[in-house]
This record gives structure tokens, sequence and C-alpha cells, in this order.
């Protein structure tokens, strides 16, 4: 079993109202523990973020700095080979046609 400390802090009420209302819908037991899970869930985002920017330091290392055209160059790549999985985006500013009664 871990170690709890106790801890003063003070959040938004928009946050305050969302954990009280995962408490009432029964996904938490309580309001702490839902700010515990929180904590948890960004200290593993935050060594995510850390393991990925010494992965892109060691490879600029060896291979030279990361380009904005091989950024860019990437991200063409990557719309092309893309698997949509939600349907294609309508086209701004056209409205789907209408059907005739």
């Amino acid at each position: 079993m871990s170690r709890k400390e106790r801890l003063t802090v003070t959040v938004d009420r928009a946050l305050v109202e969302a954990g009280s209302a995962a408490v009432a819908a029964g996904q938490v037991e309580s309001l702490s523990g839902w700010v515990n899970l929180a904590m948890a869930e960004r200290a593993e985002k935050e060594l995510r973020l850390r393991a990925m920017a010494d992965a892109v330091a060691l490879y600029e290392a060896e291979f030279g700095v990361i380009s904005h055209a091989e950024l860019a160059a990437q991200q063409r790549s990557d719309r092309r080979t893309a698997v949509v999985v939600r349907g294609a985006r309508k086209p701004k500013g056209r409205r789907p046609a209408r059907r005739k009664r």
C-alpha cells in the first residue's frame, strides 16, 4: 500500500464539479481518488514526453537537427498513408444537397 499525504490545492470550480459528478456516478470512490488518478495519469504522461524528448535528442546527436522541411515532408507522408476510421471530413463551406420532396 502506498503512503498517502494530505495536500491542500486550489482547483477550478468546473473541475471540482466534474470530479463530484464522477463520484456521484460511481466512477470513483471519492474526490480525492479522482484527483489522485488525474495526477497519476499526468505523471505517466510527463514520463512519456521526457522519454520522447530523450529519443529525439539522441537521434539529432547522431544524425543532425531535424529540419522544418523534414517535419513537413513527414507530415505530408503521414496524411497520405493515414487510415481514416471515422469517415472522410466534409469540406468546409459547402452544405449537403437538399433532397427533393
